[in-house]
């Protein structure tokens, strides 16, 4: 096991805490000298496509953290690397692994509800991730390349691909942020072309202050419908009647309960890539999956400046 980080006191200081006995400020220097499984890149934005590019000219397989890069260019880049080198190209998008996300999605995909005709996923927030991840705050493109990557991921879990996108962008806390807090994302999606609407906020609200961050789901179908509402319960209502299930996630006794939900989808989603990496899974979240999460991402910014519809071949 080896540890690299531009900072070396930083990653000394990572090493000693975690038992990791080498250390490097070099990533080229630790590809070329310890013989690893794999590499886990959770770097800020900007370090993701070099280290995966590195990565694929060494033939070995990566782990990249979301977003999967700062351009729909570069991510095609990365993914076409890593095909070319037959490096398996692996994206750590743990939203879709929440267990109430996954419970809708199986009662979605039972049928129960008929053909989807429209949804609408929602995730608004007071929550400030920027305080413990500084650098967000300067971020040119924020909420839809930080928040967006998880509910546009989840809106093609749920219905499938895109045939066209239409988005709104605002900022109402430049004095905090240099990208857009606001995005409402429009979209017909699936074979069933289901309108879904996916709206994401950072807010200043007192309530939105209080709590954290749930993703809310509504989904109508031609029979019945199906909620994921506050505190996990998700109500799923057909002709025979309304039924209430509460998924609450699992609780690890190494993370805050207030972040349960965020880090139990994240033992699910490494599990997952765990398992992928030794070849005895599919792996959900690949890079050429969520190069079509990126593409909706990018999409969003190029509808919103120029506020037209895009149609998806």
């Amino acid at each position: 096991m080896a540890i690299y980080n531009r900072s070396r006191p930083k990653a000394e200081a990572i090493a000693e805490e975690f038992g990791i006995p080498a250390v490097y400020d070099d990533a080229e220097e630790l590809l070329r000298r310890e013989k690893i499984d794999f590499i886990d890149n959770i770097t800020e934005i900007g370090g993701h496509k070099p280290l995966v590019l590195l990565a694929a000219t060494h033939r070995v397989p990566i782990i990249c953290q979301k977003p999967m890069a700062s351009s729909l260019a570069d991510a095609r880049e990365m993914v076409a690397a890593c095909r070319e080198a037959g490096s398996l190209f692996l994206v750590h998008e743990n939203w879709r692994w929440q267990a109430p996300i996954r419970a809708v999605k199986k009662i979605l995909a039972s049928g129960v509800i008929g053909t989807p005709i429209r949804a609408r996923i929602d995730m608004i927030s007071g929550f400030e991730g920027w305080v413990n991840q500084p650098s967000l705050r300067e971020l040119d493109q924020f909420i839809l390349t930080d928040l967006g990557a998880h509910i546009l991921d989840v809106a093609r879990f749920f219905f499938g691909e895109a045939a066209s996108l239409y988005c709104v962008t605002k900022r109402t806390l430049a004095d905090t942020l240099r990208g857009e807090n606001v995005a409402t994302v429009v979209m017909e999606m699936g074979e069933a072309k289901t309108t879904v609407v996916c709206e994401m906020a950072y807010a200043k609200t007192p309530l939105e202050r209080e709590c954290f961050p749930q993703t809310l789901v509504f989904i109508e179908g031609e029979e019945g419908s199906l909620e994921l509402c506050q505190d996990y319960w998700v109500r799923l209502s057909t002709r025979a009647g309304t039924h209430c299930v509460r998924h609450t996630p699992k609780r690890y006794p190494w993370a805050d309960p207030a972040y349960d939900i965020v880090h139990a989808s994240i033992v699910d989603c490494n599990a997952n890539l765990l398992a992928a990496l030794r070849d005895e899974a599919q792996a959900e979240t690949t890079g050429d999956d969520n190069y079509k999460t990126m593409n909706l991402v990018f999409s969003s910014y190029d509808s919103s400046r120029a506020g037209n519809v895009i149609k998806f071949g």
